[in-house]
């Protein structure tokens, strides 16, 4: 075919044009027209669907506005430079590249040592995990791809969050899963409520998704509270899929713990990542820890080795730098990062709890705060996604609404942005409050 096309490309384009077979002698306009026929798309491409990005896809941005843009909508902390990276980090980073070893492919689920030194960063009193237990991935998000393709079958139901990250329902739709959700409780700090969880579990369901720390309420599980949600876990005899890519991201006195470490007999697969708590995103480094101490997922395992290899591995230069960037980044530096977003979050829930309209809930840990929206006590703003695009139209701050993450009247808003710029954007969203306050 290389030859062909080098040799002869009006050929080839012809054969796009008429139905003359290829290697036919072209003499004029072809015989027969080419049939024009409009390609319908795969069933699983219509049934994978991000609500999120359709909401905000719809919203539009003013380039004309006289006030400057904020963006409190994307979770990437390297938005405004405010957050960058540790140095040992970057060292590791330029060291790898330097080594002249990184360059070629590797396995579909990561190099050894890589897979080893993430085991060994993740163990802890309560378990010790070897690289047998580790798969590496382009990011957090195909490791989640990856266990729920891996857990799930067609027809069969996986429990979510409400809210929640957008995406697990997207790739839920992927698999042909269908989905169902357990509550999270604003006035509890978004503790799930654990009867209703309890009650949505049936003969069909896979598995239960969990996020501590969470995306979007920025909330952290108490120990004791992980381990009510493992038991209804056991109870009911499913797996667990925990969306750590949060871990340890928590603000001053909040005790973090892993949903794998403390599960005494239920399965559970960990996702995580360098994306948020090492503040590389771009980086497209994930992983899958497997907590399995009853050997009950030896057929899951396998199934993930299945699946990773569509894809091959996560970068191989990040791969390599790996053990150097557990190894050399400081607690002092993720103390840091959290102190200064602790003190976003309080700057803007002092500015939003003063609003009569506005209901935030203080977070522990993340990056990111809900906050609820009584849409009754305003003028024209039926919903959170009026709300959201009518505070962007009229005081271009961009916030994520509520209903993107299945959780209706409420929004979503990231708490690393500059504090004079997130104390501005939170003057303008409370100005735009008390500008439609119904009297």
């Amino acid at each position: 075919m290389r030859l062909l096309t080098q040799s002869r490309p009006s050929l080839v384009f012809s054969c796009l044009k008429s139905s003359t077979a290829v290697g036919a002698p072209l003499q004029g306009k072809p015989s027969v027209d080419y049939q024009i026929r409009k390609f319908p798309a795969s069933e699983r491409s219509l049934n994978t669907v991000n609500l999120l990005r359709n909401i905000v896809d719809a919203l539009k941005i003013d380039k004309d506005a006289t006030k400057s843009f904020i963006p409190l909508s994307i979770g990437d902390p390297t938005t405004f430079g405010n957050f960058p990276i540790s140095e040992g980090a970057k060292r590791s980073l330029i060291e790898a590249i330097e080594g002249g070893n990184c360059h070629g492919y590797g396995p579909s689920i990561g190099f050894p040592f890589a897979r080893k030194a993430v085991a060994d960063f993740h163990s802890s009193r309560h378990v010790h995990l070897t690289e047998n237990d580790v798969l590496l991935t382009p990011s957090c998000s195909s490791a989640l791809d990856l266990a729920i393709g891996a857990i799930a079958e067609e027809k069969s139901n996986i429990l979510l969050p409400s809210p929640g990250f957008p995406l697990y329902e997207t790739l839920t739709g992927l698999y042909n899963v269908n989905v169902k959700y357990y509550n999270l409780l604003p006035e509890k700090n978004w503790e799930v409520d654990l009867n209703q969880l309890e009650s949505v579990i049936d003969s069909n369901t896979s598995a239960i998704v969990v996020c501590n720390p969470s995306n979007p309420c920025g909330s952290v599980f108490s120990p004791k509270h992980i381990r009510d949600i493992i038991q209804t876990a056991e109870d009911h005899n499913l797996p667990i899929i925990a969306d750590e890519v949060y871990s340890h991201m928590v603000f001053n006195n909040v005790e973090f713990e892993s949903f794998g470490d403390l599960s005494e007999n239920v399965p559970v697969l960990v996702t995580g990542g360098l994306a948020k708590r090492w503040l590389a995103p771009g980086w497209r480094v994930g992983w899958i820890i497997l907590h399995d101490r009853h050997d009950q997922l030896s057929s899951v395992r396998e199934g993930l080795i299945n699946l990773s290899q569509r894809i091959l591995h996560p970068n191989t230069i990040c791969q390599f730098a790996i053990p150097g960037i557990l190894r050399d980044t400081p607690p002092e530096f993720f103390k840091s990062v959290m102190a200064d977003i602790e003190e976003n979050a309080k700057l803007a829930f002092s500015k939003l709890a003063a609003c009569p309209s506005l209901k935030p809930v203080m977070p522990e840990g993340a990056m990111y705060m809900m906050t609820g929206v009584d849409v009754d006590t305003l003028w024209d703003q039926p919903d959170d996604v009026a709300f959201t695009q009518n505070l962007l139209k009229y005081q271009n701050v961009f916030c994520l609404p509520g209903s993107g993450f299945t959780y209706p009247n409420s929004f979503r808003i990231v708490l690393t942005v500059p504090r004079d710029v997130l104390s501005e954007a939170c003057d303008r969203i409370v100005e735009f409050c008390n500008m439609n306050l119904k009297q």
